[in-house]
Parts: structure tokens; C-alpha cells; sequence
């Protein structure tokens, strides 16, 4: 029997089977791009599996646990429903699946926004969520390509992506995303852009 079964059974009696789908997806990507960058395997794969436990489920339910997560969130994200399931997932899988470890739970708030200075294993939930099998956006495969060589260039070219995709719809901005995408930019960008 799969270790993971508990989670499995959560995710396929919670999502709809397109986001069920996509979590298995996740989890199977995010266990590869840990095993490349020195990530316990164990706890990508779970991550993987649980980021969207909450991305289905009711304004309300996502609202409740979202608060009850315990911990502050900016205006931007407390007036913004989109943004709701992830921290709404941390508060869930800790509170009703028992997971405590501190780094699982901020690998989960943050897999939609990122932000500055993530643990590597937030680097792998962020980075898997983009490029799992079943993404086809304009240029999901330089993503994936990108993801498998190098997880910061990743981050600068996903991130990128979803600001021109948010600033093209005129959607308000998570400064999370933006911060996360300067502190990248500031490191790798420069060789980024000599290499093209």
C-alpha cells in the first residue's frame, strides 16, 4: 500500500478530477525536481499532492481556514478570493492532516505567490505547480526545460510570466511575487540575459 494513501484519498474526495489531476501531476514533478536539488523526496511528493486541498472548496471554507491559519496577511491577499486556497490549504493540512513541519506548511501558503528568500523546498512546490504534465500555457515547455537544469532560472522565467499575464489582465499584484521575482532577477538576471 502507498504510504501517501491517506493524502491521496483527501485529494480525490476534495477536487474536482481536472485539479486532481493536476496535483498528482505536481506531486510527481516535485519529487524529481527535489531529488535534483537536495529536497527530501517524501516531503515534495506530499506537498505536491496537498498544495490545492483547498482550491475547490467553498469562499467560505476557504475564507475560515484561511484566517484561521494564524498568521498575517496583507490586504491584497485578504481582498483577493483568487489567492485564498493557498494559505486556506496550510491552515487545512496542518489542522486536519496533522502536518506540523514549519517548512511543508510555508511550501504550501506560498505556492501561488512565492516570495522573497523560499526555502528550496518551496523553490520545488512553486516550480512543479508550473510545469506539471498537464500545463500547456505559451512557453511551458522552455519552463520545464529550464526547471530540470536550473530551479532559480525557473523561478525567473515562471514569475515573469505570471506578472505579464496579470499586469496584461490589470489584476492586482501579490508584492510577494514581485519581490520574489526582483530578489531572482537581481542574482541570476544579468546571466540570464547574456546567455540569450
Amino acid at each position: 500500500m502507498d504510504p501517501h494513501e491517506e493524502y491521496i484519498a483527501v485529494i480525490r474526495e476534495r477536487l474536482e478530477p481536472k485539479r486532481y489531476q493536476h496535483s498528482r501531476n505536481v506531486a510527481k514533478a516535485a519529487v524529481k525536481l527535489a531529488e535534483q536539488n537536495g529536497v527530501d523526496p517524501g516531503k515534495a511528493y506530499i506537498c505536491g499532492l496537498l498544495h490545492d486541498v483547498e482550491k475547490n472548496a467553498s469562499r467560505e471554507e476557504q475564507k475560515k481556514y484561511m484566517l484561521q491559519l494564524g498568521e498575517p496577511l496583507p490586504d491584497y491577499v485578504l481582498e483577493n478570493p483568487k489567492l485564498w486556497h493557498a494559505p486556506a490549504g496550510a491552515a487545512y493540512v496542518r489542522d486536519e492532516l496533522g502536518i506540523v513541519d514549519a517548512e511543508m506548511i510555508r511550501a504550501i501558503k506560498y505556492h501561488t505567490t512565492g516570495r522573497p528568500n523560499m526555502s528550496m523546498l518551496e523553490k520545488v512546490i512553486y516550480v512543479a505547480d508550473f510545469i506539471s504534465d498537464e500545463r500547456d500555457y505559451p512557453g511551458v515547455e522552455d519552463v520545464r526545460e529550464t526547471a530540470y537544469r536550473n530551479i532559480d532560472e525557473a523561478i525567473l522565467i515562471g514569475t515573469r510570466f505570471t506578472l505579464t499575464m496579470l499586469l496584461k489582465r490589470y489584476h492586482v499584484i501579490n508584492y510577494d511575487t514581485i519581490a520574489l521575482y526582483n530578489e531572482v532577477a537581481a542574482e541570476i538576471g544579468d546571466r540570464m540575459e547574456d546567455s540569450k
